[in-house]
């Protein structure tokens, strides 16, 4: 056999066989196309899951954020500027701008209500706290809580326009000091005339949020009110202003060896568990070797608080006591909200709201005295449901 055959052997037995090469194709053919779709739903998983963020944040998708009323602003030709901070604000302010202000319980600072109030343009304060009022609208005062669904009844063109709205719990405004005002929804959302700015001021968030916009006519009315002028500056701050948080967790500060030590403890606590477990025997019902009277009882725990100094875990007990008591005979669940709550007890006892809030869910009392005013003010409110 010559140098020629056998290279020729060679090289037949060492190409590869044509099924092989076929059958490897259409492997690698069945490889890209499930690469290529796991890479699709990777990316449209993406895309689609929902953007976190705090309440009335321009760019979040949650119920609770205001992704889609921003949205709706920009595709009908408002320009909507996102403002972090106060000076955002006064580079963006002109006089024909509306300041849409929310979560305003994050401006605690008064030097920086006072820069706003000097801003120009006109104001849009959702549910403002009351220091912002006292420094925006110090002519306003708090009236009541107005109810779930309310119709305009006023002259007001954006909310006649809209109709019914459900607002949910909201505070509602009246005016003091010969101030004129445009009143709507029971005063839920109020509008006046202030030098040469117009003042808007709405008594709920809810229902410019992504959660609330399909309900009644809540986008309607969100859209007249922030959509009044050509530009809208959105300033709705998630932290106090000059307050930075942490780039790194604390998870990240701590050691993998300690990591690897947490879970060894975790596993020698479990397998002691286990082990402990298969010793106990089965349930033996046994005689209390005492009785003691409830009263003993009630007067050992209030002298334990009385000892600490512990004012605000009485008067949180007092309160969660008496609304277990109170929700089951007024059909109110435990999950409803305080503002409800309030209102519901006053009408069925006839005693002032302010007067049911303070006490069911006011601050908790300063002295003993307070203490004790509190318990007495609470019976009144429950013997008065129970016998309306």
């Amino acid at each position: 056999m010559g140098a020629g055959t056998v290279t020729a052997v060679i090289s037949e037995r060492s190409a590869p066989q044509p099924g092989t090469a076929r059958r490897w194709r259409s492997w690698r053919g069945a490889f890209l196309i499930l690469a290529v779709l796991v890479v699709i739903a990777a990316v449209g998983t993406y895309l689609t899951a929902p953007r976190p963020g705090a309440t009335m944040d321009p760019a979040s998708t949650n119920p609770s954020g205001a992704h889609a009323l921003v949205t709706l602003l920009r595709e009908r030709g408002v320009e909507v500027v996102v403002a972090d901070t106060i000076a955002d604000v006064e580079g963006a302010a002109r006089p024909d701008t509306l300041i849409l202000v929310a979560q305003s319980q994050f401006l605690t600072d008064n030097s920086l209500l006072e820069r706003l109030a000097q801003t120009p343009g006109d104001l849009l304060l959702v549910e403002p706290t009351a220091r912002t009022r006292t420094a925006l609208t110090p002519r306003l005062r708090l009236a009541s809580v107005a109810g779930l669904n309310s119709r305009p009844n006023c002259t007001l063109r954006e909310a006649d326009r809209a109709g019914t709205v459900k607002f949910g719990p909201t505070d509602s405004y009246v005016a003091r000091g010969g101030l004129v005002i445009t009143s709507c929804y029971d005063g839920a959302l109020v509008r006046y005339r202030d030098g040469s700015r117009t003042v808007t001021v709405v008594g709920s968030t809810g229902f410019m949020t992504n959660g609330g916009l399909l309900q009644e006519g809540n986008a309607a009315l969100a859209m007249n009110l922030a959509g009044d002028r050509p530009r809208v500056i959105w300033y709705a701050p998630h932290r106090i202003e000059g307050e930075t948080s942490s780039p790194s967790s604390l998870s990240d500060m701590i050691p993998d060896n300690v990591s690897w030590m947490v879970w060894q403890l975790w596993l020698v606590v479990l397998l002691a568990a286990i082990w402990k477990g298969r010793r106990i025997g089965p349930l033996v019902s046994e005689e209390l070797p005492v009785v003691v009277r409830a009263s003993e009882t009630v007067e050992g725990r209030g002298r334990l608080y009385r000892s600490h100094r512990a004012r605000d875990r009485a008067a949180d007990s007092l309160r969660t006591a008496t609304l277990q008591r109170l929700l089951p005979r007024l059909g109110i669940g435990a999950g409803a909200p305080p503002p409800a709550v309030v209102m519901t007890v006053a009408r069925r006892s006839g005693a002032d709201p302010e007067f049911v809030s303070y006490h069911l869910f006011g601050p908790p009392p300063a002295t003993d005295h307070d203490l004790l005013q509190l318990a007495r003010a609470l019976d009144d409110i429950e013997r008065q449901v129970t016998h309306s």
